[in-house]
Order: C-alpha cells, then sequence, then structure tokens
C-alpha cells in the first residue's frame, strides 16, 4: 500500500528552522548577557581591588605627610635652639673682648706708634693715634691682618701729616684713622682669610 502524505511538510521545516533559529539566538543573547556580566564582575572586582590600594597609598601618604610636617617642626625647632644657644655663647664670650681688645692691641702695636683712642662698635672697632712715619702704620696693619688671634680686617681710612707738640719740642707725625674686626671666641680659631690680610697690607701707605 502506498502512503501519501498530504500535509503541508514544507511549511512544517520551515516553522522547525525559525523555531531552531529563535533558539539558538535565545541561546546566543544569554551567552552573551553571561559573558558581560562575568566581564563586568571581573572589571568591578579588579577596580575595587585598585580603589583598595589607592586608598592605602592616600593614606600612607597623608601619614607621611604627617611626619614630615613633625619633622620640619623639629627642625626649626632644633635651629631656633641652636641659635639661642650661639646667642648665649656669644654674649658671655662678648664680656671678655675688652679684655681681648686691650691686650691685643698691646701686643700688636709695634714700636713708634702711639694710640690716641679707639671705640668699638659691635665687632667692629675704630682706631686713631700718631705714628712716627707711614712705614709705622704699615706695620701696625701688618700685625693686625696675620698676627693677631683676635683681630682682623684692618681697613685704614685716612693718614695725613700733622704736627704734635709746640715751639721747638714740635715735630711732624703722622696721624691715622682705621677700622679692625674683633673676633668672638667661635671664629678665634677659623682660618684666617691670608689674601685679605695682604691686601691690606699692600694698600697701606709706605708699603711696597
Amino acid at each position: 500500500m502506498i502512503r501519501i502524505n498530504l500535509l503541508p511538510h514544507r511549511e512544517e521545516k520551515r516553522k522547525q528552522k525559525k523555531a531552531a533559529f529563535f533558539a539558538m539566538l535565545a541561546l546566543g543573547g544569554v551567552v552573551g548577557v553571561g559573558i558581560v556580566l562575568l566581564v563586568g564582575g571581573y572589571n568591578a572586582r579588579a577596580i575595587s581591588i585598585q580603589e583598595q590600594r589607592n586608598q592605602v597609598l592616600k593614606t600612607a601618604i597623608v601619614g607621611l605627610d604627617k611626619k614630615i610636617a613633625e619633622i620640619a617642626t623639629l627642625k626649626q625647632e632644633i635651629e631656633a635652639l641652636k641659635a639661642r644657644q650661639q646667642a648665649v655663647e656669644d654674649l658671655q664670650g662678648d664680656r671678655n673682648q675688652p679684655v681681648y681688645l686691650l691686650d691685643e692691641l698691646v701686643k700688636q702695636t709695634p714700636p713708634g706708634v702711639y694710640l690716641k683712642g679707639f671705640k668699638q662698635d659691635g665687632q667692629k672697632v675704630a682706631v686713631n693715634g700718631f705714628a712716627q712715619s707711614q712705614e709705622r702704620v704699615s706695620e701696625l696693619l701688618r700685625n693686625l691682618a696675620g698676627e693677631s688671634p683676635w683681630l682682623e680686617k684692618p681697613d685704614l681710612i685716612e693718614v695725613k701729616s700733622t704736627g704734635l707738640g709746640q715751639g721747638k719740642s714740635a715735630r711732624k707725625v703722622v696721624e691715622f684713622n682705621l677700622n679692625v674686626s674683633i673676633k668672638r671666641p667661635r671664629d678665634k680659631d677659623k682660618p684666617e682669610d691670608g689674601a685679605k690680610g695682604k691686601a691690606a697690607a699692600a694698600a697701606a701707605p709706605g708699603s711696597k
């Protein structure tokens, strides 16, 4: 017996293919959404971990900034204490400066030089007096520039010829004015500036 299928099998096949296509499309959509969710979750987790690391770094930076500020404050306090200590030491050392000054002026004044007076203003001392000749003034400048442990940087302000005495006893002498610096005890042992001392001596009258 021959059986004939009179049903629209072509339409059935089309429906089956269409259903299979929509099923595959739905499956692809589900898989795509799953991949997107998976990648999004991974990225969110990575971002969260990085944010935690960034927060740790920020906290560490804030702590370091505080420590740096504390160190800077400590340095300022130390410098202030050093300055106060130095001021006290300078004050104590300056009490003996008149003694050192008088002693050095006596030691460094060569024969033929008479000191008329001197005036101290801080570390500067103005000295004036008379000398038998300009060579004696030059010798005084050399002594103050190179041989004195307490006096330094002599600067000749004025030198001129003048008369000393009256009548037959009058004689010509050289009158001079100079400035010299007195060292503090903390500066006494520092190396002297020999070049400046030589320059001052070379600039003195009568020097060659």
